[in-house]
């Protein structure tokens, strides 16, 4: 891996294990999901470990429930979901979530070298939106794209969708997952992956142009 790269026009990041440190909302969120689906008689049993949903960061959201309730009716499935998202949302009214060491500091650093900046997230579209407000980045970004509002099945064509819109010919993906890798690798992109989160699977950022350890190593490759 050679060290310094030309300036990209833009970067494109992942959302969740890339600028935000997922768990710090999440898991208050997913325990709360399964005490009222337990009140509410569509599960039994024990909360599913926090494992299986940590792991299944980056994923689409019903691949998500498929690996966190494999065993369980759709019914259930898609009440585990909108329970969720309304804790998360509530957990970020309250204050809960943090980004990762250095990512308001980095991204200002970014957007002052005249860098476009876009998320491009696997998530539902409010999410993204209300953690991108909420912790005050908003101003940074041009641009916010997510699955779920552009109802893309893969990442690899939500990015090539926010690349042809912007008409953008230069930019790295920064992010954390394979999804992140190979929608970079697809649209001929640099690729930075975030060795950070801990949610990733040994092998999914092989073939990453740059690997970093923390967000703030992005600025010693530019």
């Amino acid at each position: 891996m050679s060290n310094q790269r030309n300036q990209p026009e833009a970067m494109l990041f992942d959302l969740d294990g890339t600028l935000f440190q997922t768990e710090t909302l999440l898991l208050p969120a997913y325990h709360k999901t399964f005490d009222e689906l337990r009140a509410k008689g569509l599960f039994a049993g024990e909360t599913p470990p926090e494992e299986r949903i940590l792991g299944a960061l980056g994923m689409l959201l019903e691949h998500i429930w498929e690996r966190v309730l494999p065993d369980s009716q759709m019914r259930t499935r898609q009440e585990a979901d909108m329970l969720l998202i309304k804790y998360q949302m509530e957990g970020l009214q309250k204050g809960q979530g943090d980004l990762y060491k250095g990512v308001a500091e980095t991204l200002q650093v970014l957007h002052s070298k005249g860098i476009r900046l876009f998320v491009a997230s696997n998530g539902l579209e409010d999410y993204v939106r209300h953690v991108i407000e909420a912790k005050g980045l908003a101003h940074l970004f041009e641009g916010l794209y997510s699955a779920g509002q552009y109802r893309t099945r893969s990442k690899v064509d939500l990015v090539k969708i926010l690349l042809e819109t912007h008409h953008i010919q230069s930019a790295w993906m920064v992010g954390d997952r394979s999804s992140d890798v190979e929608a970079g690798l697809q649209n001929n992109l640099t690729v930075a992956a975030c060795d950070y989160a801990g949610f990733r699977e040994s092998g999914e950022l092989d073939g990453a142009h740059i690997r970093i350890r923390s967000f703030v190593e992005l600025l010693e490759y530019l």
